[in-house]
């Protein structure tokens, strides 16, 4: 336990700036010396400077399979569901994954390999090169990849028509509307959604069905005065 308390002030650092990518719940893991409790200590060995080290030793590579991608696919039997996610986005910041790397990760893994990367894109990719991820993940039917691909990255990068689709799946699917990021500022004086989402509790109430809460939540978020943008005639235009 001394020697893992040593490793661990040596880590401090690192882990306070991964803070937001692995979660409130690997921030209790890491401060105060609590690794030793936790299934992210398995995964990281005893050393879990040494073995971040050894993930950011093997940033994208071809071939045999990395470290880093060894240690992802390791993640659910050694830390377990209350971890893994955690410990995955951990190791793919660490191996400082990039587009490249996390899209054939995204496309060869599994389902939580997948969330995974969707959780680690607004921290590793600068630009919109990713969006065919969150694209692809909420094409699925998978409510868990829908929530993960709606966080920051989306936000930023998916266009009107792409984003206010993306809200309407989580109507249909069950997705909680507080699962996507910046919901507040994007929906605000967006007629085209509201219209939208009016079609849809029309649709709903037709058909003898309760119209989601969300949905009056979403609505009235549209109803929010938008602040004018320079240069941005026609912010929100109609779906066609």
């Amino acid at each position: 336990m001394t020697s893992l308390r040593k490793d661990l002030a040596r880590t401090e650092d690192r882990v306070d700036d991964l803070h937001d990518l692995a979660g409130a719940a690997a921030r209790t893991q890491y401060r105060g010396g609590h690794l030793a409790s936790t299934g992210i200590q398995l995964l990281l060995g005893d050393h879990p400077d040494q073995a971040l080290d050894e993930a950011a030793a093997h940033p994208g590579a071809h071939g045999p399979i990395s470290v880093w991608e060894l240690r992802l696919a390791e993640a659910g039997r050694r830390c377990g569901p209350a971890h893994a996610d955690a410990a995955r986005v951990l190791v793919l910041h660490a191996a400082r994954a990039g587009t490249e790397a996390l899209s054939r990760v995204y496309s060869q893994g599994t389902a939580d390999e997948r969330r995974a990367v969707l959780h680690a894109l607004p921290h590793l990719v600068p630009g919109p090169d990713a969006l065919p991820l969150v694209e692809d993940a909420l094409r699925t039917n998978d409510t868990r990849l829908v929530a993960a691909a709606l966080g920051p990255y989306a936000a930023r990068h998916l266009d009107a028509h792409q984003w206010r689709h993306a809200v309407l799946k989580c109507l249909f699917t069950g997705v909680a509307v507080e699962r996507v990021a910046d919901l507040a500022g994007r929906a605000r004086g967006d007629d085209e959604l509201a219209r939208m989402l009016a079609d849809y509790a029309a649709e709903r109430t037709a058909a003898g069905r309760t119209v989601p809460e969300d949905l009056h939540r979403v609505l009235a978020l549209t109803e929010t005065e938008q602040p004018p943008a320079p240069g941005n005639a026609d912010p929100h235009g109609k779906e066609s």
